[in-house]
């Protein structure tokens, strides 16, 4: 089986940065997600998820929309993430289990290498990360890319994200779909998607 894992909010218990980073501009949460604004479909951030700009041309931008120069790479400033040991200790009780789990995750350039450095990814099997591959959550091309890659379909795939619309997108695609609350809840949800395969595989 194929299981992957969101990183931030569920591998990490990470405190978003925005409201640090818009009081160190000396602005409000709503100006600065408004500052990231390109039309109604897009913004900066999603570029700088996907790795079509770098953190530099983001803030240089921001910093356009908002007559500010903006010298110091905030995102990276305010990103100190913490592992969940108790997810950690389910990942590799899975891959002793032979099962094979990945990392699927949204993130940016300065937060990968932060990771890297600290050797989070290690837990993993391999890492999707979207900067890297081109892609972002919600799409469903980020999970389809994802299963070409490991050669899985998604009825042998496993999902967990603290993200509705993520878990709604991967559902979608008919990959077994969790909204991570909280430790109990995942390892009852991987349990069922277990028992419910073998129990597919029997009839096959």
């Amino acid at each position: 089986m194929l299981f992957i894992f969101d990183m931030g909010g569920v591998v990490t218990r990470n405190t978003p940065p925005e409201a640090q980073i818009a009081s160190t501009l000396g602005i409000s949460a709503e100006e600065f997600r408004a500052a990231q604004k390109l039309d109604s479909d897009k913004n900066l951030f999603s570029l700088l998820t996907r790795g079509k700009i770098s953190e530099k041309e983001f803030w240089n931008k921001v910093g356009a929309n908002l007559g500010k120069k903006i010298e110091m790479n905030l995102w990276q400033l305010f990103f100190h993430p913490k592992m969940n040991a108790d997810v950690e200790k389910i990942i590799l009780s899975l891959r002793k289990k032979n099962h094979r789990v990945v990392c699927g995750t949204n993130t940016i350039e300065s937060h990968w290498q932060c990771h890297v450095a600290r050797g989070d990814y290690a837990i993993f099997d391999e890492t999707y990360a979207s900067q890297k591959i081109g892609l972002e959550k919600p799409d469903s091309d980020f999970w389809k890319t994802i299963l070409l890659s490991e050669g899985f379909p998604p009825s042998e795939t496993f999902f967990t994200d603290d993200r509705a619309e993520n878990v709604e997108s991967a559902h979608a695609i008919g990959i077994a779909s969790h909204k991570f609350e909280n430790v109990a809840a995942l390892k009852k949800a991987i349990g069922e998607f277990l028992k419910h395969r073998k129990a597919k595989n029997k009839q096959c």
